[in-house]
């Protein structure tokens, strides 16, 4: 009988059936308990998956028969729960950004070293198959020399998005909003192709919403490799705009398209290649997730790392902050640059 990796769920907001339905799809998973603080979504989660539900997960954390716990809590939470589920010698996976400041990444990073547990941030992006296909003609060189990487980022959120939350678009407990919470994605993929970002120069301002953090956002990256880019990111504009990754270089450039499923819809190179894809699709979500809790569960099968890392994870987040600091500051902010 195939051994089975099995997970508990902490939080139970807009973003936790996607994970309860990813777990369960996942070959290898299964779901069996969920945490949250309100016991009426408890129960409600509960009964829908027919699993166990607790409305204090320091109690689920108890169980010896869960080997993974999955943090879908405000981001300014992430890190202190994380540490709680370490110290109980269970394995994390956790939503992005891994916590909302770089010390409390770090925090979480090594708690999950010193216990001997597996920490896995959530971008699932880079699981979808056009995400690799886009990796892969960057590293086979097919676009040649790397000139230029960026990234937009437009998104459309409703007062009642921020309104009825109460945490989005706060810096106590969102870090954040429309760079921290929607554009994250986007950065990290944008960073995984291109490589590390050297230093920022950005523009920040709330021009919307009535939020504490901002709503737009514009910022020029200068990449570790020579290259040049540009990050624009919003929650303040209608409609909301379908994310889009662009890549060019001295032999040839590619466009990634797509918030949830990206696909490859231009392609050109001066060795031939070339693709246009202008049909419509549907943007389902799940399927990176579903995939993302395969490579963890692969990852304690195997006992190697996750793909997504702790160290991986931080990267994205230190972009984002520095854009932030780079915006307060009105100046070039450099990065740490920091892998390990």
């Amino acid at each position: 009988m195939e051994k089975k990796v099995r997970f508990g769920l902490i939080g139970v907001g807009k973003i936790a059936p996607i994970h309860a339905e990813a777990i369960r799809s996942a070959q290898g998973g299964e779901l069996v308990a969920v945490a949250g603080r309100r016991e009426d979504k408890v129960k409600a989660f509960a009964e829908t998956y027919k699993i166990d539900g607790y409305t204090d997960y320091k109690e689920m954390l108890k169980r010896d028969d869960i080997d993974v716990m999955v943090i879908t809590t405000p981001s300014g939470t992430h890190a202190d729960i994380g540490i709680d589920v370490a110290k109980a010698r269970k394995h994390i996976m956790v939503e992005k950004p891994m916590d909302i400041t770089l010390e409390k990444a770090d925090k979480l990073i090594h708690s999950c070293e010193e216990a001997g547990v597996k920490l896995s941030v959530i971008f699932q992006l880079r699981f979808m198959e056009e995400s690799r296909r886009a990796k892969a003609l960057i590293e086979e060189g097919i676009l040649g020399k790397v000139v230029l990487g960026d990234g937009y980022l437009k998104f459309h959120r409703s007062p009642e998005y921020y309104r009825d939350g109460g945490w989005r678009g706060t810096w106590e407990m969102d870090g954040g909003a429309a760079l921290m919470n929607q554009g994250i994605h986007g950065i990290d993929l944008l960073q995984w192709l291109m490589g590390p970002v050297k230093s920022v120069y950005a523009l920040t301002k709330t021009l919307v919403h009535d939020i504490h953090a901002e709503d737009t956002a514009a910022a020029l990256l200068n990449f570790e490799n020579g290259a040049i880019g540009v990050i624009e990111g919003t929650t303040s504009i209608y409609p909301d705009l379908c994310q889009v990754i662009q890549i060019q270089g001295s032999k040839g450039a590619l466009s990634l398209k797509g918030t949830e499923v990206p696909k490859i819809t231009f392609l050109e190179t001066m060795c031939g290649r070339s693709e246009r894809v202008t049909d419509e699709w549907a943007d389902d979500l799940g399927e990176g997730h579903r995939l993302q809790m395969e490579d963890m569960i692969s990852a304690i099968l195997e006992d190697r790392a996750p793909t997504i890392d702790g160290y991986e994870g931080r990267k994205a987040l230190e972009i984002v902050l520095a854009i932030y600091e780079s915006g307060r500051r009105g100046q070039p902010v450099e990065l740490s640059l920091k892998t390990s």
